[in-house]
């Protein structure tokens, strides 16, 4: 059976399409997505419905999938994040919130009873997260810089001692890129006595190249993490949203559920999952290697130098926390905010320098911020949700 070609009318709405989202692209700096891939090698696996059903660790009956890909993935970011190597186990998801959801259920299957502990600058979908699992939490005081305030979290934990804790720590946040220290939140876990804990830490956007910080941070599982999550379409970079998150298997073992009719266990979020991001994600992989990533990094890093320093040589209170990609800066007219699409909350805005942030990007932008004459105004929508 032919199918029929679209009409003109529709054909128009299509380009009209890829030029908005070309300028679009072109002209963003407020959100952590990385623009420069090209998956165009992979164009030929777009013919098939790629869905990796179940358990990537697990043989099931459905066999148009990426489970061996997803598996080198998900074994790349383990020795990255010092797993133990054996005992671990991940899958690669739709984003960063469902790499949360997933390790906040895995913590409250193993602890019903436990009290769950964010920062006030832990991600929105957090909030949404737990209101979705039911499970009680408190927030905990940040400090200026957007790190959790660890006085306040001990003294509110002790309060709370005969429960068990489940602490969502995290690496990177939204507007400031603030890192909890996983390992003082261990230690102090450890001065109350406290067993029964489990520790999830979102590092969405910082995780990926948190190895290569100098001085490093503590975050992974050597640091006392009992299970991680990253964005694949920040840092890396892939045209559909993507995330990964990294557990203990022996955790994994202790919910999961066998489901005869796919041969494999139900394990997921979702029961049907994108076959094609697991592709993309080795296939950048594969291409950047360790080496790789890092020279990413290092060329963040000192873009976002560059950016502070033009700004406050023009007179902007700019700022990053140690080893952030993410310059700090008082919100700024509706004028530029649209232009370089700033995510703004509050009084402040920030540019998040990824890997295809050059130079030239960042000179523009501040000739803009010279030449702007538009007030800055009070604005009701003021907070953009960051990209989970």
């Amino acid at each position: 059976m032919q199918t029929p070609n679209l009409n003109s009318a529709d054909k128009k709405q299509l380009d009209n399409l890829f030029e908005a989202l070309q300028t679009a692209r072109n002209t963003f700096l407020g959100y952590p997505v990385s623009k420069d891939f090209d998956y165009s090698e992979l164009n030929a696996f777009f013919q098939f419905p790629v869905n990796n059903l179940g358990d990537p660790f697990e043989q099931g009956t459905y066999r148009v999938q990426t489970h061996e890909m997803e598996r080198e993935v998900i074994a790349f970011f383990a020795k990255l994040f010092r797993a133990n190597p054996k005992d671990f186990w991940g899958y690669v998801t739709n984003g960063g919130s469902e790499s949360n959801l997933y390790g906040l259920y895995l913590a409250r299957e193993l602890y019903p009873k436990a009290m769950v502990y964010y920062s006030e600058s832990t991600h929105y979908s957090v909030r949404k997260n737990l209101h979705l699992l039911n499970v009680p939490s408190i927030v905990i005081k940040s400090q200026p810089n957007g790190e959790m305030d660890y006085e306040d979290f001990e003294n509110t934990v002790r309060m709370n001692r005969h429960k068990p804790v489940i602490v969502l720590s995290t690496f990177g946040t939204t507007m400031k890129e603030a890192k909890d220290d996983v390992a003082k939140i261990k230690g102090i876990l450890r001065n109350l006595a406290i067993q029964d804990h489990y520790i999830h830490c979102d590092a969405a956007l910082a995780g990926t190249f948190g190895p290569f910080m100098e001085p490093r941070l503590p975050f992974d599982f050597m640091d006392g993490a009992d299970s991680i999550s990253i964005s694949g379409h920040k840092f890396i970079g892939s045209p559909i949203p993507t995330g990964v998150l990294i557990a203990k298997r022996s955790n994994r073992d202790r919910i999961a559920k066998g489901i005869s009719y796919i041969g494999s266990f139900d394990t997921t979020i979702t029961g049907s999952r994108n076959g094609h991001s697991p592709l993309f994600l080795w296939y950048a992989l594969k291409r950047l290697g360790i080496e790789g990533l890092k020279a990413r990094y290092q060329h963040s890093l000192a873009i976002a130098e560059y950016c502070e320093a033009q700004l406050k040589a023009i007179g902007i209170d700019a700022w990053r926390n140690p080893n952030a990609i993410t310059v700090v800066l008082p919100k700024t007219s509706k004028a530029i905010k649209d232009k370089w699409q700033l995510a703004t909350e509050g009084d402040i805005a920030h540019v998040i320098c990824m890997p295809n942030v050059t130079k030239a990007q960042i000179d523009e932008f501040i000739c803009d911020l010279q030449n702007c004459s538009e007030p800055i105004t009070d604005d009701e929508f003021a907070y953009d949700f960051s990209l989970s």
